[in-house]
């Protein structure tokens, strides 16, 4: 139970003009919105009370019954007087830790953060954000690139973005790649579950349950993934998947797979099969490209969707998770569609090549 407050004083006239405030369809929502909190108060209501009923803290409720005991029902109608507003900083000064964010580092550290500058150039690490913010300056920031130094590198990357956008007829498309010692993890106790205001949750360590190696060929055109799990990964490996895709695609179609230059793919004995079956063609990206190869892309939904997460107690578990997500994913594939030209990945390759030649 409330405590009754002490009932605010009020004459008729006053009673009928916040009345008429609150009817009326034209009021401001904020006078509105003061004048039902006096008129709770007129009514002896509890503060307490009429901070919860109105969705508003004690505070906001004394301010307005003081207002109102000091000027009225016009007392609620305008904003107090604001203070004056905080004065911007010189544009010299702006530039200045613009410059220090771009082209220097701290002493202590790898890159500023917003109180280490404010310390720096005396000014307040509010200041320093909101000027990042507008620069979009972002130095806890960075991102991993690599430029390809595969001397070939513009006709492969031709060659793989042509099958990508103008795929051949009569033929299918494979993104080929293996995904290496996939770990089947356990976790040392029970994970907590999802509720209310707080995430699952995962013991930060693990158990070693053995690891395997997933082969998958990406349809191209239809987001289809051929897999299969094995112990290693070489040579012998890659030659049993090849197999497999050549059992499970029709015999009329040539089969062309984008591969990355892992050794086994180069294999005598790969390039003796490949003579061998002269429907195989396969396209090599350049090195240090994988991005270009479309399998990683899937590669990382698998990962973040079913394996990150995941508990396996052996082998045999997590295996059987990656199968049953690619027979998931064939029931309702969804394939990645390549946009960029090959064109304008040249040009942005070189636009970063002149800027790394800049800097040496």
């Amino acid at each position: 139970m409330w405590k009754t407050a002490s009932v605010l004083g009020a004459s008729e006239e006053q009673k009928k003009r916040l009345v008429g405030w609150v009817r009326a369809g034209t009021t401001q929502q904020r006078v509105a919105f003061r004048s039902r909190i006096i008129l709770l108060a007129i009514g002896g209501i509890a503060n307490n009370a009429i901070a919860k009923q109105m969705g508003t803290s004690r505070p906001t409720v004394l301010l307005w019954r003081n207002r109102f005991e000091e000027g009225g029902p016009d007392a609620l109608l305008s904003d107090l007087p604001r203070g004056q507003g905080i004065p911007s900083l010189p544009r010299k000064k702006v530039e200045e830790i613009i410059e220090k964010t771009l082209h220097t580092i701290p002493k202590d550290a790898t890159h500023w953060s917003c109180r280490s500058m404010a310390k720096t150039t005396k000014v307040s690490h509010a200041s320093i954000q909101r000027i990042w913010d507008a620069n979009h300056l972002k130095p806890h920031l960075v991102k991993t690139f690599k430029l390809s130094k595969d001397p070939q590198f513009v006709e492969k990357l031709q060659d793989v973005v042509g099958l990508y956008l103008n795929p051949p007829e009569h033929a299918l498309i494979f993104s080929v790649d293996e995904k290496s010692q996939i770990q089947a993890l356990d976790r040392t106790q029970i994970s907590l579950p999802l509720k209310r205001g707080r995430a699952g949750t995962m013991t930060h360590d693990y158990k070693r349950n053995g690891t395997t190696t997933l082969f998958a060929a990406l349809n191209i055109l239809k987001g289809e993934v051929i897999g299969h799990c094995m112990e290693r990964h070489r040579h012998q490996e890659f030659l049993k998947f090849i197999r497999t895709i050549d059992q499970q695609t029709p015999q009329e179609l040539d089969i062309h797979c984008i591969v990355d230059n892992y050794r086994t793919h180069k294999h005598k004995e790969v390039e003796t099969w490949l003579k061998k079956h002269p429907r195989f063609h396969f396209h090599f990206i350049p090195t240090s490209s994988s991005w270009l190869n479309l399998v990683e892309r899937w590669f990382g939904e698998i990962t973040r969707k079913r394996i990150r997460r995941g508990i396996f107690r052996n082998v045999e578990e997590l295996k059987q998770a990656i199968y049953d997500y690619i027979h998931y994913n064939n029931k309702n594939p969804q394939p990645f569609v390549w946009t960029k030209k090959a064109d304008e990945i040249i040009s942005k390759v070189d636009r970063c090549k002149a800027i790394l030649e800049t800097l040496h």
